[in-house]
């Protein structure tokens, strides 16, 4: 993408801003708002929007649907980048990957930008009381100026059942016998998601890893990307059971305990006269699939469906996906490398099902109470998912790519009053709108950073006008097809996906240029762009490209929340 038309903003440049301006609080005061509003922000990990209100009336998600009958789902919302740190931050600070920095699991994005201010931070220092729990922030990479008491998770153990966890740590082959040498851990390549341009072969880091007191690198864990490795990094951790069915409590694991202190947090804030902002923030449905038995009874895996397009892109560059699934591959109970066979296929899928499931009650239980405590009357409640899942589409088990599977995620926000209750909205969204939305719902002043628009216009006017494109992206680094690290920038219009990788040190180079038309081929399976035919499309489209997210932002008037 031409850096020169300002398609991301320079870091620099941000650091330099540090007016405000104020936002329309016309939102705040029309939508049943009658004083400052709470806020419940609560985020899924790695969950698709594989839901009941998003049309899969075959998933069991009964609280998220409900909350979608007194919201607004929006069915075309994208991350910028899909991968937990790289999106949660673009959303967290209303700023690209290309401002933060951060396109790893190891930046922290005050390395880049020391003074931005987080979305939690804005409420904090307008009167709100912020407390977070559970994940939010990628693994350990907590900010304390974003809460006004410290972040808590809750400890619990990954899984239920001891031979489990004993499994933890040990190499074994497909069949589960070991082997001393590679078994599912083969195949774990973090480099398809680490910092563009470092050896293939080295940890993903932009800062020396963890150690202890000795000065050993300390061993990787789960949810801890400073610790050595990262909880993407399968090559440099062994994992347990990619699945577990154990018939235990929901809060024998980390999200049942963080729905606990949820509720708890809620009857403590319920007492206070200070408005709140909680975030509120689950694993599931992240590997391992591990969740109560009951919920994996709620589906009969002879029952589920596999991806059809169970093949790599027709005519697609070969880093245009992630065939490797390293951080899939790193669990025991799948082949180190191929198709995965259809039997276990389908109860990969159940157990990824069951893990939306269990999510859906631990968030059921948190609205519940809520509900319970009169506080749903005066609380904007959102509900947000850090990126997609790819379950066997395009032969591949993951994130890490710009196809429509990762980069398309779950957005659901539930205003109290709403006058288009239980409305969806096609509209073009990305998730670093977040932080100006809820911000100008809340009548609080906009930063200048923010390199997003508020959809609050959305939320009475779902089939408005709105932005012509939304944009993601994905490095890959020297290998798999270049001889250089590339990025690759995807552009989502209403009809194409139109994707340009380019050399990370030029963007002048161009390397390939991917084309997909969703209305004759929404699982994007043949890429058209070099077809003689589309010649003038392509052109079309690179012009459009190279305006980038200013180029693409809604028209200058559309009908506000008030009108």
């Amino acid at each position: 993408m031409n850096i020169k038309n300002a398609s991301f903003v320079a870091a620099s440049l941000l650091l330099s801003l540090t007016a405000s301006v104020k936002a329309d609080t016309k939102a705040a005061t029309t939508t049943g708002i009658s004083k400052k509003p709470n806020v419940l922000f609560i985020a899924c990990d790695d969950m698709r929007p594989e839901l009941g209100c998003y049309g899969k009336d075959y998933i069991h998600s009964p609280n998220i649907d409900d909350l979608a009958k007194k919201g607004m789902v929006f069915d075309r919302a994208y991350v910028q980048q899909a991968v937990c740190s790289p999106s949660r931050t673009s959303l967290i600070t209303g700023t690209r990957p290309d401002t933060t920095k951060v396109w790893d699991l190891v930046t922290h994005f005050r390395t880049t930008l020391p003074n931005v201010t987080t979305l939690m931070q804005n409420f904090k220092d307008n009167g709100y009381f912020v407390q977070g729990m559970g994940k939010i922030f990628h693994g350990s990479l907590n900010d304390e100026a974003s809460w006004s008491v410290p972040w808590q998770v809750p400890k619990a153990e990954v899984y239920a059942l001891p031979e489990d966890a004993a499994r933890v740590g040990k190499n074994e082959n497909v069949q589960g016998e070991p082997d001393g040498t590679k078994g599912n851990n083969a195949g774990a390549e973090p480099s398809t998601y680490s910092t563009p341009g470092v050896d293939s072969n080295a940890v993903a880091t932009t800062t020396p890893p963890a150690t202890d007191k000795k000065g050993k690198k300390k061993k990787g864990k789960a949810g801890d990307a400073t610790a050595g490795g990262g909880d993407e990094g399968g090559k440099y951790n062994i994992r347990g059971p990619i699945y577990e069915c154990a018939d235990v409590p929901d809060n024998t694991f980390t999200d049942g305990k963080v729905a606990d202190l949820a509720v708890k947090t809620l009857q403590e804030l319920a007492k206070k006269d200070q408005p709140f902002f909680l975030a509120v923030g689950f694993i599931k449905p992240h590997l391992p699939w591990v969740s109560p038995k009951k919920y994996w009874d709620m589906y009969d895996p002879a029952k589920i469906d596999l991806a059809p397009n169970q093949f790599l892109p027709v005519d697609a560059p070969e880093y245009a996906v992630n065939p490797q699934d390293g951080e899939f591959r790193a669990y025991k109970g799948v082949p180190p490398t191929g198709r995965v066979p259809d039997e276990v296929q389908h109860k990969l899928k159940q157990a990824y099902f069951a893990g939306i499931s269990y999510t859906d009650a631990q968030i059921g239980r948190v609205l519940d109470e809520l509900k319970n405590l009169g506080l749903d009357k005066n609380t904007i409640v959102i509900l947000w998912g850090d990126h997609g899942w790819k379950l066997g589409e395009h032969s591949t088990w993951g994130k890490h790519t710009n196809v429509e599977n990762d980069v398309n995620a779950p957005l659901i926000i539930s205003v109290p009053n709403m006058k288009n209750a239980g409305g969806h909205s096609k509209a073009l969204v990305e998730h670093v709108d977040i932080y100006p939305t809820l911000s100008e719902l809340a009548g609080l002043p906009l930063p200048t950073q923010l390199e997003g628009t508020s959809f609050a216009p959305l939320l009475d006017h779902p089939d408005q006008p709105w932005k012509t494109a939304v944009f993601s992206q994905y490095p890959r680094p020297k290998g798999k097809g270049t001889d250089v690290p590339l990025m690759g920038y995807s552009m989502r219009t209403d009809r194409y996906r139109f994707t340009v990788w380019v050399a990370r040190d030029d963007h002048s180079k161009i390397n390939a240029i991917e084309l997909y038309d969703h209305q004759t081929d929404p699982q994007e399976n043949t890429n058209i762009a070099k077809k003689a035919e589309n010649a003038d499309l392509v052109k079309k489209l690179m012009d459009q490209w190279n305006k980038g997210w200013q180029g693409a932002k809604p028209p200058a008037k559309v009908p506000s929340s008030a009108s």
